[in-house]
């Protein structure tokens, strides 16, 4: 997967390559340099902000308004492809996010798995709990709640209060605090093996679901 450093230096070369303007006739600029530029800046924003962003939709559009593109066409997206790369520098690229963080908890579930596996059921309850709580906060985040400093029940409720989880999944999640107490006040007796692995396929689905 592509590191921020690798993104932000690919939108500094597409916001600064200039697509040239077709010699026969100035209005129009040059169909293979249109195409090389719409279909990297595309692929790009579709990376960073996902196919429903309205980047991404506007760029789209505008990619697909006609096969040849008129100097003013490419203007307009060159305005979206740079909004897009603003908001990315400050930080507002929820797609992404996404995506690393679902490798990251990932990750640590896989670790979990292996662990209850072996015989390492602590090991694999704290690995669980730690990425479902993390996992908690930062859908929180991306929707806009300040979960900063609240515990695994405060957050639940938060994104229970505002539809982010809700039927079956909301049930389940509401027991999920006690085993994640349990694990991390080292009270193993009060963890069973097959309380483990409830959390650790939740913690799957969960994120499957959501990053």
């Amino acid at each position: 997967m592509a590191t921020k450093e690798t993104i932000q230096k690919r939108f500094d070369e597409l916001s600064k390559s200039i697509v040239q303007n077709n010699p026969q006739n100035p209005h129009w600029v040059d169909n293979r340099s249109w195409g090389i530029w719409s279909s990297s800046a595309l692929n790009l924003v579709e990376m960073v902000f996902g196919v429903d962003s309205s980047h991404f939709l506007r760029l789209k559009r505008i990619v697909e308004k006609t096969p040849a593109s008129f100097e003013g066409e490419y203007k307009e997206a060159s305005g979206v492809f740079l909004g897009a790369k603003d908001d990315y520098e400050k930080g507002c690229c929820g797609a992404l996010e996404r995506m690393v963080s679902g490798e990251v908890f990932g990750d640590f579930v896989a670790a979990a798995k292996n662990a209850l596996a072996e015989g390492n059921k602590d090991v694999a309850a704290v690995l669980a709990c730690a990425a479902l709580e993390d996992a908690l906060k930062r859908l929180a985040n991306t929707n806009g709640l300040n979960v900063d400093g609240k515990d695994m029940s405060e957050v639940i409720g938060a994104l229970k209060t505002k539809g982010l989880v809700g039927g079956s999944q909301k049930s389940i999640l509401e027991t999920m605090p006690k085993t994640r107490n349990n694990a991390m006040h080292a009270d193993w007796e009060k963890i069973s093996v097959t309380e483990v692995g409830g959390v650790i396929g939740f913690t799957e689905q969960f994120l499957l679901a959501n990053f």
